[in-house]
């Protein structure tokens, strides 16, 4: 492999690289971090590049391996979305708030770092991670490598705009509300947002309220099941803990789903104001069932029984958004809009965040009955196309939250149930269009299914292989 073909091959096959000696960690890691100064100035992508911890790891992974010594990820380059706590390093989750290192690694990043991982650096988020755009005050703009004018999604922006630019294989990322889904919509990657516990969040037993939930963003979908082979798994503490998978993640994506039906709908809950899903979404979700037909599934239209799930998804999530805020040490650096989503979590009645709490199982009952008789549900991951960069610039807590109910309605249904979806990207088709995705919804713990399917979807459209130009 040449070093373009090297920097967009995914973790999978640089770690059969690296055990195969075709190329060592000290060579991937000096091209990953040659590309992120020659690229990422202009996609802001990094918060902080840690390239002398990065090479002195990359050189320790090196030895290992000429002792004969192996691990799923050992010498593979990685890095880690900035609310991922690694030991030394200030976390700032995308605000000037946080001003001192973490004493210890989280359970993530840890599981990362004994599995090999080097680690390149800390990507950029917007504060809290509250938003599905990645643009701060601090940290600055973080822009879509399809169109720098246009964001990358949110909140795990920097991660996907450093896959989908060939700066690092994979990276890791979080989800409260679609933040692995929207950035991979987006950026034309793809990204599974796992049962709710798959991979422990601890120091933290959950996060806004059990809403949030950790992963990966990949270009190939085997990377992010070796990403789950390397971190899922549970910790003292969890609040949830489900139940580990039959197979190993990366066998689960290798493996035939058989004949499955498959219920679509274009259709999309209000959780704010009425929502948007254009006729380029529309169109791209069709193409998707379109192609799961050829490749022998039986597609049925069937809308999911809303109801009124928006109603009580809103309080949970500024809920979630105030019991973190409580946690900020340097409030008074947060930006204004930020404390104005803390106001409004902390001024909504006891009584309506209890409803959303105690409503989750008849919520999530009714919804499942879409997949009674079907195996998984194919819609919208995203309402429109990526938007343009400074789009929400200036406008306060409540016009900002009204807004990006209507564009984002698609996800944060399945962070209140809990189960897995996936977003699988359509890659532009010709120079200066965007990407385009659809998402695949499965039953609790069946993110097997997802990677499966993703897997033949994966081969048909060949979205790998498409990589933003300039990048190559």
């Amino acid at each position: 492999m040449d070093a373009a073909e090297l920097a967009f091959a995914g973790i999978h096959r640089q770690a059969e690289a690296l055990r195969g000696g075709a190329v060592s960690s000290t060579d991937l890691t000096e091209m990953y971090l040659e590309r992120i100064g020659r690229f990422d100035g202009v996609l802001n992508a990094f918060r902080v590049v840690l390239a002398e911890r990065a090479r002195a790891e990359a050189a320790a992974a090196d030895r290992r391996i000429a002792a004969g010594e192996t691990a799923p990820l050992l010498g593979v380059p990685i890095a880690v979305k900035d609310n991922v706590d690694v030991a030394g390093e200030v976390t700032t989750l995308g605000t000037a708030a946080y001003d001192r290192p973490a004493t210890a690694d989280c359970a993530h990043y840890r599981r990362l770092r004994e599995a090999g991982a080097v680690l390149l650096g800390k990507t950029n988020l917007p504060e809290l991670a509250i938003w599905p755009f990645t643009e701060s005050p601090t940290w600055g703009r973080t822009r879509n490598p399809w169109n720098s004018g246009r964001s990358a999604g949110g909140s795990s922006g920097g991660s996907a705009v450093a896959v989908a630019a060939g700066l690092v294989g994979a990276a890791s990322a979080s989800d409260g509300g679609g933040s692995i889904r929207i950035p991979a919509a987006h950026c034309g990657l793809f990204g599974l947002k796992p049962q709710r516990g798959r991979i422990s969040l601890m120091p933290e037993a959950e996060h806004w309220l059990g809403l949030s939930v950790a992963g990966c963003v990949s270009r190939r979908v085997i990377d992010t099941a070796l990403w789950l082979d390397a971190a899922a798994g549970s910790e003292p503490g969890d609040a949830d803990t489900p139940p580990a998978p039959e197979r190993s993640w990366v066998e689960a994506a290798t493996r035939s789903p058989g004949s499955l039906r498959i219920a679509l709908t274009v259709s999309v809950p209000r959780p704010v104001a009425p929502p948007i899903v254009s006729g380029e979404v529309k169109a791209g979700v069709e193409r998707i069932a379109t192609l799961l037909r050829s490749l022998g599934h039986e597609v049925v239209e069937r809308d999911p029984e809303w109801g009124g799930v928006g109603n009580d998804i809103t309080p949970r999530y500024l809920g979630g958004i105030a019991a973190e805020g409580r946690q900020v040490p340097n409030p008074g650096r947060l930006e204004a809009r930020t404390r104005g989503m803390i106001r409004l979590g902390r001024l909504l009645p006891g009584r309506a965040l209890r409803r959303s709490l105690g409503a989750e199982a008849g919520h999530a009952e009714r919804l499942s009955r879409v997949l009674g008789d079907a195996d998984l549900l194919l819609m919208p991951t995203v309402g429109t196309v990526p938007p343009e960069v400074d789009r929400w610039a200036g406008k306060g807590a409540l016009r900002t939250l009204m807004s990006i109910s209507r564009a984002y309605p698609c996800t944060i249904p399945w962070n209140y149930t809990g189960q897995p979806a996936a977003s699988v990207p359509l890659p532009p088709e010709r120079p200066g269009e965007l990407p385009l995705a659809g998402q695949l919804v499965a039953p609790s713990n069946r993110e097997d299914l997802l990677l499966s399917v993703s897997t033949q979807l994966e081969a048909e459209i060949g979205w790998p292989e498409r990589v933003p130009g300039g990048y190559e």
